[in-house]
């Protein structure tokens, strides 16, 4: 515990009075001070100028890492006959129909992503509170109730990241793992902070990115310029 608490304290000093740093700089700042002894995953958070509770500002959408996260990925994916056939195959962890249903409503959830064919809706439908504080509802928009869904297996595993913003109007993510280069983990920051740009929704009044700050999992945060991180 002590060991903990000094490392805390220490990057903490690292990053103390540091703000609004280029990606590259904040990047490479927090993965010299990521010294837990696992892989930390790199971790944003992007306050936004919206109220969710309006449905003209809610954000939502869906993002390809180029490098990928770093995490193996569990899916689920709801599906009959063929399509069902078709997910296994794919290498969806855990496919079923109202069986799955059932797990799901005796509280185990084990799985990252939920994928749904369209027929599938109605029993999908009654987890809607289970399911939907954990982001973990199929939505056509996020291309998570589809008919392809071997495309959506493949894609979940493949890097991309789904993000929506909370009541407080934040997005978070987690974007990478520290052990990453440098280069790469500038280029998932950029990756993921364009597209939320791109998601601004048609009721958003004033300035819609407030503040961009990036840490480790275990590690303080520190602030980025945004006009650094939404450059190409």
């Amino acid at each position: 515990m002590a060991k903990l608490a000094k490392r805390t304290a220490v990057a903490r000093k690292a990053v103390e009075g540091k703000s609004n740093l280029t990606v590259d700089e904040a990047v490479r700042l927090i993965k010299a001070n990521a010294t837990a002894k696992f892989d930390e995953t790199l971790e944003i958070a992007m306050n936004l100028g919206v109220d969710p509770r309006h449905a003209d500002q809610m954000v939502r959408g869906v993002v390809s890492l180029p490098n990928g996260t770093g995490k193996t990925v569990r899916v689920a994916v709801f599906a009959r006959g063929a399509k069902a056939d078709e997910a296994t195959a794919a290498g969806a962890d855990i496919v079923g129909a109202e069986d799955l249903m059932e797990t799901i409503q005796g509280g185990k959830i084990e799985f990252d992503r939920c994928i749904a064919t369209p027929d599938m809706m109605p029993i999908v439908g009654r987890l809607g509170k289970i399911l939907g504080p954990r982001n973990l509802m199929p939505n056509p928009k996020v291309g998570t109730v589809t008919m392809d869904v071997a495309q959506a297996i493949q894609n979940a595993k493949g890097g991309e990241v789904q993000f929506k913003a909370e009541k407080a109007g934040v997005v978070h993510g987690g974007i990478g793992k520290t052990s990453f280069d440098e280069g790469k983990l500038v280029e998932n920051v950029r990756a993921f902070v364009q597209a939320v740009n791109r998601a601004k929704p048609s009721g958003a009044k004033g300035t819609y990115l407030k503040k961009i700050a990036l840490s480790s999992t275990m590690g303080p945060g520190v602030t980025v310029d945004i006009a650094s991180a939404v450059a190409d």
